[in-house]
């Protein structure tokens, strides 16, 4: 898949690097300086046009001119344009030497012509040469910054561009949400995009995220749009990767001879591109001759007349290099040659592999998704019945007139969730065994985070009889940046597990500065307790799935998930855990992760104060067809003197809120007749403001972006804490609907 990606970022990089507008300056320059500047924009224009089409070769003599003319108007924000032509050219031949050395040049000199325009693409310069180094994490950082600086001097036909680059690295770290977001956005400034093959680029990745999410009926869509439009357009590079794309759709849908037909003709192009390429290689040798040529030139118009002997000498010494050159190019196209012809027996012995890797990949898939499909099954059968259990068991403990059953009605609601943990604990040993997991970064409070973790275990603090203690370095910042959510399951397990094994104790909260590099700093998080220790012979298997330590205790039993899922987490981020620990002395497990600094939060967000005053009398319509469900919720509201209607599919749903007014929509996903995302989007055509909340018990990682994108407003997933689900109600009630935010949320 790197390859096909790859290719794509190659194509891509001619938007950003479009032509900047360059002034006339007919009333104050000289005639010759106009007609200077007259030319310079001529170059910049034929110079796209060859890179454009692919004919780097051509682009990089033209950029040799543009440099040229850059110097003898000492300009140097003309300069820092010709330098970056250069890179790109030098990038797209794989002469990165010389690209990153014409970059770091084009960043010198955009610093001194202080130029706002030269700051920002300078920025989408430095995302793509990561991205080019597959330091990912890095280039999305500097994707962010230029997008950011485009958006502040309104500049959309460059925005267009900086989205568009973002795509390729976005796809390339496997960040699929992050991808889709930027062609979402990109899509919306197309009419700004200078080149046709904008738009058919856009269609390419709408495919490429479609086949990646499984849906290949718009995969298939949006790829065979591409080859037509593309063949019209004769851009073989959009071609070679939406075949490679269309066949692993085919294959995907189990239409195993047409997807071998469709890698065929992806082949095809990809050999007619390969011999451009490797043409672009046979020439970089020239190229790179030509830049010094251009160099030598401006030395040597500096040297005077008196030095004619020398230059006389200089051209000899000149013809020698020449022949030099030549020899090693001749010697360059024969070593190509034969590699060229060792290519195509290869690739024939591919093809023939090629059926046997397909049955081998199809039963392999095959597994993986009945894999998927079982678990995405078991929680929903499992999740619909416990939130009637949890639920009932929640409204009968407030129910006075059952008080001598209190002791019973709790240990119902106990054992209901513990069930309930037990299912969230195997589901995301499954997420991250299929790497599903959430890459989303943002800017948190490290101090309010663990003492809102710390806080949730009150209940287990009380009822064992420990002590918690937080211990933060005063040396870690106050905000910092990274996965928020990663870390708390980790805390959450660890804590949890400290607290379950630690009585009449202490459970110590630690987190510490490791070292700093620049704007990334290292933080050393340690659980520590005063509990019963684990022996060296046990401390292997702990991180084992299912694994319990033997005691006679009851309330040491649990899942065997924790640990596991803490080991696996930080596998996925790159850390590892470590563990000290003696029988009856205590443990202490420890784990390093890496976080961005950040100076301040970006756009804070105002809390919006909660009244549960405003939903008396408010009309709330329930659409759910399992009946004890139904029940459960309409207590619930009713409790907080809501009126209620329940429809049980989303036919009638759509009916009804045609025909009376009300004030949300609680929507079940899975209905018969109906399903809850149909009834949202025919919703959305008549009525744009009812705030419309999906509850569901499917596992939500699976339909987020299907529920936003159908115009939804949020997601509560059941079972669900009542508390949090009446505060859910009343903060989308208390908030105007934007549905242009709704789009944007599901990315």
């Amino acid at each position: 898949m790197k390859n096909v990606i790859f290719s794509l970022f190659v194509c891509v990089n001619i938007w950003s690097i479009g032509a900047q507008n360059v002034s006339l300056e007919t009333d104050s320059l000289a005639t010759s300086r106009t007609e200077d500047l007259t030319l310079f924009k001529k170059l910049l224009d034929s110079s796209n046009t060859f890179y454009n089409d692919g004919e780097y070769t051509k682009s990089l003599d033209l950029n040799i001119q543009i440099l040229d003319l850059a110097y003898k108007l000492d300009d140097p924000y003309f300069i820092h344009q010709g330098y970056r032509y250069l890179g790109y050219d030098y990038m797209m031949i794989s002469d990165t030497l010389l690209a990153v050395d014409s970059f770091k040049k084009s960043e010198n000199y955009a610093i001194q012509s202080q130029n706002d325009t030269a700051t920002a693409v300078t920025y989408m310069d430095l995302a793509n040469i990561f991205a080019f180094k597959e330091n990912y994490k890095k280039a999305l950082k500097y994707h962010d910054k230029s997008i950011e600086y485009f958006k502040k001097i309104k500049d959309s036909v460059s925005l267009a561009k900086a989205h568009y680059n973002t795509i390729f690295t976005a796809f390339e770290y496997e960040y699929y949400d992050k991808a889709f977001h930027h062609i979402v956005e990109a899509k919306k400034l197309m009419k700004f995009a200078e080149h046709k093959s904008f738009a058919i680029g856009i269609d390419n990745f709408f495919g490429y995220y479609y086949l990646k999410v499984g849906n290949y009926g718009l995969a298939d869509q949006y790829l065979l749009k591409v080859i037509e439009e593309a063949k019209k357009e004769d851009i073989i590079i959009e071609l070679e990767n939406a075949y490679f794309s269309y066949s692993e759709s085919l294959f995907s849908q189990k239409r195993y001879k047409e997807a071998y037909e469709a890698l065929e003709v992806y082949q095809e192009y990809k050999d007619e591109l390969y011999g451009t390429l490797i043409n672009d290689e046979s020439n970089s040798l020239t190229a790179k001759y030509q830049l010094e040529e251009y160099r030598k030139d401006i030395r040597n118009a500096k040297i005077n007349n008196e030095l004619q002997a020398e230059i006389v000498e200089n051209k000899s010494r000149l013809n020698a290099i020449l022949l030099s050159v030549s020899a090693v190019f001749l010697f360059l196209l024969i070593a190509l040659f034969s590699i060229s012809r060792k290519r195509i027996k290869l690739v024939k012995a591919l093809r023939i592999k090629n059926k046997e890797y397909l049955k081998a990949k199809e039963q392999t898939e095959k597994l993986s998704r009945a894999k998927n499909k079982f678990f995405s099954t078991v929680s929903h059968e499992l999740r619909t019945p416990l939130y009637g259990v949890i639920g009932l068991s929640t409204i009968l403990m407030e129910d006075k007139s059952l008080k001598k059953h209190k002791k019973d009605i709790k240990s119902l609601k106990f054992s209901a969730d513990y069930l309930l943990a037990l299912i969230n604990d195997v589901l995301q040993i499954n997420k991250i065994d299929s790497e599903n997991l959430d890459h989303e970064l943002t800017s948190f409070d490290i101090h309010d985070l663990i003492g809102t973790i710390s806080s949730s275990f009150e209940y287990m603090r009380i009822q064992n009889n420990n002590s918690i203690h937080i211990e933060i370095s005063n040396k870690i910042p106050q905000l910092i940046k990274g996965n928020s959510i990663r870390l708390s399951q980790i805390l959450m397990n660890l804590i949890g597990n400290a607290c379950k094994f630690t009585e009449d104790g202490d459970v110590y909260i630690i987190a510490e500065e490791c070292f700093r590099d620049n704007d990334i700093i290292t933080l050393r998080f340690s659980i520590k307790d005063t509990g019963i220790g684990i022996a060296k012979e046990k401390q292997n298997i702990i991180f084992e799935e299912f694994s319990q330590l033997e005691s006679n205790n009851y309330s040491y039993e649990g899942t065997g998930l924790g640990l596991p899922i803490v080991k696996k987490l930080l596998a996925a981020s790159n850390s590892q855990i470590e563990l000290e620990s003696e029988l009856g002395k205590g443990s202490v497990f420890s784990f390093e992760m890496e976080f961005d600094l950040v100076e301040h939060m970006i756009n804070p967000i105002e809390p919006i104060e909660l009244n549960a005053e405003i939903l008396v009398g408010k009309k709330i319509l329930i659409v759910e067809d399992n009946r004890i469900n139904q029940i459960v919720t309409k207590k619930i509201l009713e409790k907080n003197n809501i009126r209620c209607t329940v429809v049980e599919n989303g036919e009638k749903a759509v009916q009804i809120v045609k025909e009376r007014k009300f004030d949300l929509i609680l929507m079940d996903i899975n209905m018969p007749v109906k399903n809850g995302i149909e009834a949202s989007k025919e919703i959305r055509d008549f009525n744009t403001n009812i705030p419309i909340i999906a509850l569901t018990a499917v596992e939500i990682e699976e339909l987020r972006n299907n529920i936003y994108l159908a115009g939804m407003n949020d997601i509560i997933v059941k079972p669900y804490d009542v508390t949090k689900f009446i505060e859910t109600i009343i903060m989308n009630m208390s908030s105007p609907l934007l549905t242009d935010k709704t789009t944007l949320k599901a990315i």
